[in-house]
């Protein structure tokens, strides 16, 4: 399997190539999920239709939960993504992310924590409309 390093990512040709430095803290961020992030991982992706990884290393980033069979990232958003700051930063990471081909899907904890039933409807309306495999 040939793996190449490019600005610090590595890539083999089958996975989506990532930043080796990242996995340490995706590890913690696995054991350390926020409160809106564990309703989301214990209450319904644990168990989803399909493998769902959590802190999953992609690119520079670390997304917090991706399913590679559809290709979707789903992020989890405190109050600290809603300054001007934090705006820039997503969207240039959702561009980044989409040059992938993989579809981004962003709440707030608000919306977990307090609309749940909506988030899950969302999320499900992606496996209706899975993407075309290559």
């Amino acid at each position: 399997m040939l793996k190449t390093k490019s600005n610090n990512l590595i890539t083999n040709g089958r996975h989506l190539p990532y930043n080796p430095d990242l996995k340490e803290r995706a590890r913690v961020l696995r054991k350390n999920m926020t409160p809106a992030e564990k309703k989301l991982w214990h209450e319904y992706l644990r168990n989803f239709h399909y493998p769902v990884l959590r802190q999953k290393p992609i690119d520079h980033f670390i997304v917090d939960f991706y399913c590679a069979k559809l290709k979707l990232v789903i992020e989890v958003d405190g109050d600290t993504h809603y300054t001007n700051e934090g705006l820039l930063y997503d969207k240039r990471r959702t561009e980044i992310l989409e040059k992938y081909d993989l579809k981004v899907l962003r709440f707030t904890n608000h919306e977990v924590m307090n609309s749940f039933e909506s988030v899950i409807h969302i999320i499900e309306s992606q496996i209706s409309n899975p993407p075309d495999p290559l």
